[in-house]
Order: C-alpha cells, then structure tokens, then sequence
C-alpha cells in the first residue's frame, strides 16, 4: 500500500503545525513531530509515557543533510551514512545546534538516520525538515509495524496516520556509536553487526554497558501485556505443557528446528527458520499471542549473529522486569546480555507463584 499524495502532503502541514504523525519506515512505525520545535517533541514523551530522559532518533530525507544537524561528522561515520543510508542503521553522533536538547534527552549526542521507505522519504522531502520519531507506541509496548497496530494503541492521540503498508524489516534500526575512534553496536538491528564489519573492516564491540544513552535501552522493552519466558530451544515445549498444566494461557514460540511438533498450548506460532523473516514477523507474532488471551509466552532465543543478534536482543528485553522509569530515572545500561537463555529467565517450573 502506497500513501497518496494528498496523504503526504497533509502530514508535512501536521508536522509543521506542531502536530504528530505517524509514519511507515522499513523497521516500524515512527511518532514523528519537528525535531526542531521543542513543544511538539515534549508532546511525543507525553503520548507515548515516554521518560524524557529517553533520547530520540532525528529522521533525515537524505544523506547530504547529516552535516547541518550534527556537530561534525568523522570520517568513519560519513563512510556508514554513505554505504547503509537509506537504511535501519542510526549513528549517534554530536548534537548540532538545530537540534533542541528535548530531543536528545538532555546530551549533547543526537541519533540520526535516513530511513528507506518511500513514504517515510516522501514525507521529509514534503516537510523539508527533521523529523524526531521514536517507534509509534507506549512505551515498553511491542512496536508497531502496520498502520493498524498504531490505530490501535494510540488511537486518537495521533493527529495523522500515513499508511505505507507493513514494515519490511520489522525490528528497529541498528545503532552505532560514531562520537568516537572506535565505533560500537548500543542497539543490533536492521544492519547486522558484520555487514558493519565488512564496511569499516574491523570487528566492532556490542558492549553491555555504554556511556551514551539511546533508544531501547530500558530493560523492559518491546514487551506484550502476556509475560514472556526464555528456555533453550529444547525445552520449550516442555515448559510451556508445565506452565500449561499450573493453569497459564500459554503461547508458545515454536522453534523452527520443531515444526509441526505437537503443543498442548494454548497457542502456538511457528518461528521462521530465516532471520530476515523472523525480524519481520516477531511484533505481529507478539502482537497475535496478547490477542488470543495468552498470559504466557514461551520462547527461546536465536543463534545470535546476523539478524539473530537483533532478535535475542528484543525477546531479552520483552522478557525483562515490568518496571517503568521514573521521568527523572537514568535509563538502563545499553548492549545485549550475553548469559544463556536459561540463566536470565525463570523457567515454567518456578511460575507458581507468577
């Protein structure tokens, strides 16, 4: 589905007004409002209770802008933007004057990119500006990756929706910290860690604790309203009949390697065994088990490497504590946990008292 010109032009007089729209990227659906007009930007935190201690990512229509919205831009970095842009990769980078400090949540670093979708671009180019947009949902929430998904959640809090069809990607964009000589991984995503790799030709770090506060970060994220567990993938059925028999509603994530194995579950999904289709089915799958009634949801995570990486890293964070910051809390410290699935998360068998 393709957005109409009309649709188009009318979101960029929203965006100007101060209003917020939401909008397709290949990843999922951005909250977008002028990244330059500081009540609009508030307005995102306050629909979305989002802390404003959580920086945003500035959405740009193109490669050639990056230098009039950041400090400067190093040489490595101009080499990523250049290679990867359009695409799910956002570099943080040092914030230029044009950029208000509620945008980045009170650093002087900003998170930018140029996302490759056609209404997304059409969209920046119509409104000639950046658009600050972080995904179009509560925070914590599973992200949306169609139109329908934030109609849902958000409902009139939005004053557009640009319908652009689902999100090809389906998990947010990579982010890469570029302040610096040596570059690292804060978020995985739709770049994977070795096509960054490939680029720069050097390996780069995903640390498990960073200076530099960004998207996603919060331990509790992408997370259903069902509770999400993580077993090793030759447990889950197990676990999930053991949960089913304490009296859970259970969804199951059925690994690929066990496809058509019999789930006495309450619901089962089949993961995909190709990564690329996994990322973009993982929020709709999440998404189908809340709507069926599951208060439970069993799954195990990927081998963690090409888009692997950024699937472990979401189902970590949606099986993470149910807490929510407080809006003056520091946020939690980025990277991606490297302990075993089995260690992280409590099993079916200790769900008694859940």
């Amino acid at each position: 589905m393709s957005a109409r010109n009309t649709d188009i032009e009318k979101a960029a007089g929203v965006l100007r007004a101060g209003g917020l729209v939401a909008f397709p990227t290949e990843t999922v659906y951005g909250l977008g409002a002028n990244a330059e007009d500081p009540a609009a930007v508030t307005r995102i935190f306050e629909t979305k209770g989002r802390p404003p201690s959580h920086p945003l990512i500035v959405h740009l229509g193109s490669v050639e802008q990056l230098a009039d919205w950041v400090e400067e831009v190093p040489e490595t970095a101009r080499l990523l933007a250049e290679h990867f842009w359009p695409g799910p990769l956002t570099l943080v980078l040092r914030r230029g004057r044009r950029v208000p400090l509620e945008a980045t949540g009170g650093l002087e670093t900003v998170a930018v990119r140029v996302p490759d979708h056609p209404v997304a671009l059409a969209l920046l180019s119509a409104f000639g500006g950046g658009v600050t947009a972080p995904s179009a949902n509560r925070f914590g929430s599973v992200s949306p990756t169609t139109a329908d998904h934030v109609r849902a959640e958000l409902g009139e809090s939005v004053d557009f929706v640009l319908d652009g069809g689902p999100c090809a990607v389906g998990v947010e964009s990579t982010i890469v910290d570029a302040t610096g000589e040596e570059l690292s991984v804060l978020r995985p995503g739709g770049v994977t860690r070795e096509e960054l790799e490939a680029v720069v030709g050097r390996p780069l770090a995903v640390p498990a604790t960073s200076r530099v506060r960004v998207p996603g970060q919060h331990p509790s994220h992408y997370a259903p309203r069902a509770r999400v567990v993580l077993v090793e993938p030759e447990k889950v059925i197990a676990e999930a009949e053991a949960a089913q028999e304490l009296g859970h509603r259970v969804g199951v994530f059925l690994p690929a390697a066990f496809a058509g194995a019999p789930v006495a579950a309450h619901a089962v999904v089949a993961v995909p065994g190709a990564m690329d289709e996994y990322a973009r089915e993982l929020y709709g799958f999440l998404r189908e088990l809340d709507q069926r009634g599951c208060d439970l949801i069993v799954a195990s995570l990927p081998e963690e490497r090409g888009l692997g990486l950024a699937i472990a890293n979401r189902l970590r964070r949606a099986a993470g504590p149910r807490t929510v910051p407080s809006a003056s809390a520091p946020s939690a410290a980025a990277g991606v946990p490297t302990g075993s699935a089995a260690s992280v998360v409590p099993t079916a068998s200790s769900l008694q008292e859940g």
